[in-house]
């Protein structure tokens, strides 16, 4: 009978860690690139060589390639601004710039790409905004004054529980 109860307040004791310790790992969500390139008649182009740039990538650059369908998906992406880079050879270059990444958010990036020669580049500035048409919830920055300014007696943990959705961590 000793055996038994020391075995499960060992399997308690366990799981009581596993959960403490597994929920900062949860708050931990990648941000990624996707999208599809397509000529200017909308036919879709396989092979086109997506790179995505920004200083917030340890690498500086992830490369992705369009498949059949001219779909690219770039994953496991840091918060951050980004430039997107569409190359295929008989295309012009095609760039979009200033693609700010948050947390958890897939920015959808497309690029209608024209046949030229291989010196000259696109640029696309004052574009539509990045949408997430990946991810459904929304996420919102509260600037430092602002939660100063909050009457909050428990620090985060009182806007955790103020807030419908809020996610947070034990440790």
């Amino acid at each position: 009978m000793n055996n038994t109860v020391d075995i499960r307040g060992i399997v308690v004791i366990l799981a009581a860690f596993l959960v403490v310790t597994a929920s900062p790992a949860w708050a931990q969500v990648d941000s990624g690139l996707a999208g599809a390139a397509s000529d200017t008649t909308g036919a879709v182009l396989p092979g086109v060589t997506v790179e995505a740039s920004s200083p917030a990538l340890i690498e500086g650059v992830r490369v992705a390639v369009t498949d059949g369908a001219g779909r690219y998906n770039i994953t496991a992406s840091r918060p951050g601004t980004y430039t997107v880079t569409f190359t295929l050879p008989g295309f012009s270059t095609f760039v979009r710039e200033g693609i700010e990444l948050t947390a958890g958010f897939t920015g959808n990036v497309n690029a209608e790409m024209s046949v030229g020669a291989l010196e000259e580049t696109i640029t696309v500035s004052g574009a539509s905004p990045v949408v997430d048409i990946q991810n459904a919830r929304a996420q919102e920055v509260i600037e430092r004054e602002t939660f100063d300014a909050l009457p909050l007696a428990g620090g985060y943990s009182g806007l955790q529980v103020l807030t419908v959705g809020a996610l947070g961590s034990l440790v």
